[in-house]
């Protein structure tokens, strides 16, 4: 019986993956997970949550079980905003000698 091999990760399982931009696919993926939690508690139907956002009901559908092509963050940020929650962007001050990041923080 052969072991298997265990990597451990770095938090970011796009990142894991080596998907191009993994900062930015997670902070999409938390937002999803955050509309997908408003819409469960809220016991909303699909076509209720389409009607809602704006959107189809195929679109919800792709949206809520995490197929998040086609959903660009801002698009993601409008959906939230018609679920009735407030999206702060705040911008921190600049480290010149690394990139970047893109965080999302939910309460």
């Amino acid at each position: 019986m052969s072991k298997a091999m265990v990597q451990r990760s770095s938090g970011n399982v796009f990142a894991d993956l080596r998907v191009p931009e993994p900062e930015q696919y997670l902070a999409k993926a938390k937002l999803a997970a955050q509309i997908l939690k408003i819409v469960k508690a809220r016991r909303l139907t699909q076509q209720a949550a389409a009607d809602l956002l704006g959107i189809s009901q195929p679109k919800v559908s792709a949206l809520l079980r995490g197929r998040l092509e086609g959903f660009s963050s801002d698009r993601l940020f409008r959906c939230l905003n018609a679920l009735g929650c407030d999206v702060r962007i705040t911008i921190s001050s600049c480290h010149p000698l690394t990139p970047g990041r893109v965080k999302v923080m939910a309460r």
